[in-house]
C-alpha cells in the first residue's frame, strides 16, 4: 500500500498532471464567461432580427418539445471556445522555443571497427588498433 502511495504521489505531481489540472479549472471558469456572453449578449443581438427570443424557439414534435434554439446557443457557446482554443494554443506555439535542440555534433569513431572511441584517444577500446592521426569524427 506505501509503494502504491508513493506511485500515485509521483504521477499526480508530475508536471503534466498539474497542468492539465489547472487546464481544467480555468477552462471551466471560462465556459462561464462564454456561456453568459452568448446568453446576455449574442442571443438578444440574434433576437433584434428575429424580433423574439432565441433561446425560446421551440418545435412540438409528436407531443415532445425540440428546443432548437437552445441546441443552436450551445452550437454558438461551442464554436467560441473552439476559436479561443484555438487562438490561445496557436499564440503559445509562437512564443515557444522550437523543441528541436541543435545536433549534436558526431563523435569520433575507429576507423577499423567504427566503435565511437574518446577524443585524443590513441588506441581503439574494442579492436585495440591503433589511432595516430586517423580518428574520425
Amino acid at each position: 500500500m506505501k509503494k502504491f502511495l508513493q506511485e500515485f504521489k509521483a504521477f499526480a505531481l508530475k508536471g503534466n498532471v498539474m497542468s492539465l489540472a489547472v487546464g481544467v479549472i480555468i477552462g471551466g471558469a471560462f465556459q462561464g464567461v462564454v456561456t453568459s456572453l452568448t446568453d446576455n449578449i449574442l442571443s438578444p443581438l440574434i433576437g433584434l432580427f428575429t424580433r423574439q427570443n432565441f433561446d425560446d424557439k421551440a418545435l412540438e414534435f409528436l407531443g415532445v418539445t425540440l428546443r432548437y434554439g437552445a441546441f443552436l446557443t450551445s452550437v454558438i457557446n461551442f464554436l467560441i471556445m473552439a476559436l479561443v482554443v484555438f487562438l490561445l494554443v496557436r499564440a503559445m506555439n509562437r512564443l515557444m522555443p522550437e523543441r528541436n535542440p541543435e545536433p549534436e555534433p558526431p563523435k569520433p569513431r575507429c576507423p577499423y571497427c567504427l566503435t565511437e572511441i574518446k577524443a585524443g584517444a590513441t588506441r581503439c577500446p574494442a579492436c585495440t588498433s591503433h589511432l595516430e592521426g586517423t580518428v574520425q569524427s
